[in-house]
């Protein structure tokens, strides 16, 4: 039974579509589900709600830091740094880099408004990373397993993104390309992608870490797995140019403001809205230590409890990368860019409402997912990536009124 349904005519025929055309299907789809979500939340959207009662599509897609990212394209970036009543740095631009504000605004200008821009440039981001996550996954798990996490992708629980006025729909096709070309060992397109990149979203130094670690994976193994010297100069040099990316926004916004301490302030200002008393001097993890004291205190079980949970979930996620093996079969460059992009989040984040939408580069994940050959599990899947689709666009913008319904 099983065989003939595999290979029916309608199945063979759904085969036979270029593989573009069938990501194009599934991503029209999963966005018209999408679409249907937030219709319903801004239906139940009532006066307590960030947004009002029965908000517009386009007041939804440009609400929270799409407001930033509009603001930067606008008014540029403020070259005397805002302070609070109490004399720390504000909340301000220089949070938010430039290429998609000012892509949107390019393309804003032809279509009518920054938002229109902004949302078409994430609509095509996103589908954009979905036929390239495919690539990346195709190789290692086969065309069915790989579709059907494009599919997972595409209906995530943050699948809002890709139809908001969002950089990280865009920063993921430019990583997800970035990878790919790790992957193939086409080492010149690296050169044009990871400044863009450093330029997009915060995240470019992960991408150096990841560069440094393949490296040595490559050299461990040079026995079985030729290094030429050309390849380790390109990712000594390429390491190099994701490190300068990685810093020059901070360079950038201390030159334009005269305080060399302008970029990360700003980025502490929005912790000090959790934590009260924090400072503008960054310490590396030091984020995380106060947000599992944070919130395990909120629950009543303390910032000890906290701490240890912390360190049991290090321990576990570590566990997962190194062991699981339908994550090895992903292969050895998605499992170092997850391992370095933890270890990036854990160096430099605090965990907040927002935690879910920093962990959408981990994407590639999803193929880990997409293994199990059986259908009820990836439908199973499917339907709990759809579930929490619905539970963060409900929260983050059909209520979006207390301090952890923040996108």
């Amino acid at each position: 039974m099983s065989t003939a349904t595999a290979t029916s005519p309608r199945a063979r025929s759904w085969q036979g579509w270029p593989v573009a055309a069938r990501i194009a299907v599934i991503y029209v789809a999963a966005r018209l589900v999408t679409t249907g979500f937030f219709l319903i939340a801004a239906a139940l959207s009532g006066p307590g709600s960030r947004y009002g009662v029965d908000p517009s599509l386009g007041q939804l897609a440009l609400g929270w830091d799409a407001q930033w990212y509009w603001f930067a394209a606008v008014s540029g970036y403020p070259s005397v740094l805002p302070l609070t009543p109490h004399g720390d740095v504000a909340e301000n631009a220089w949070a938010f880099l430039p290429v998609y504000s000012f892509l949107s605004a390019g393309l804003g200008s032809v279509l009518g408004s920054w938002g229109a821009g902004a949302v078409v440039i994430s609509l095509l981001s996103g589908f954009g990373a979905s036929v390239v996550l495919h690539g990346l996954l195709r190789d290692r798990i086969g065309d069915s397993a790989a579709l059907w996490a494009v599919t997972f992708f595409a209906c995530g629980p943050l699948a809002a993104l890709f139809q908001v006025g969002y950089a990280e729909s865009m920063f993921l096709f430019l990583l997800f390309l970035a990878l790919r070309c790790v992957q193939l060992r086409r080492w010149g397109w690296l050169y044009v992608l990871v400044p863009v990149i450093g330029f997009t979203r915060p995240g470019i130094l992960a991408f150096a870490l990841f560069l440094g670690l393949y490296g040595v994976y490559r050299f461990a193994r040079r026995r079985v797995d030729a290094f030429p010297l050309r390849e380790m100069a390109h990712l000594v040099g390429l390491g190099a140019v994701a490190v300068v990316a990685g810093f020059a926004w901070q360079v950038i916004a201390g030159v334009v403001t005269g305080d060399p301490r302008a970029y990360l302030a700003t980025e502490l200002a929005w912790r000090r809205n959790w934590i009260a008393g924090a400072g503008d001097q960054f310490v590396p993890v030091e984020g995380w230590i106060q947000g599992a004291g944070f919130w395990f205190t909120q629950w009543g079980l303390g910032p000890v409890a906290g701490v240890v949970a912390l360190v049991l979930l290090v321990l576990a996620v570590t566990a997962v990368l190194l062991f699981s093996p339908q994550v090895k079969r992903l292969g050895i460059e998605l499992r170092l860019w997850s391992a370095s992009y933890l270890v990036y989040l854990l160096l430099v984040f605090f965990p907040q409402s927002s935690i879910f939408r920093l962990l959408v580069p981990l994407s590639p994940l999803w193929g880990a997912l997409a293994v199990p050959p059986s259908r009820a599990w990836r439908i199973g899947v499917l339907v709990a990536a759809l579930l929490g689709q619905w539970w963060w666009i409900y929260n983050m913008y059909g209520l979006g009124n207390t301090f952890w319904q923040i996108p």
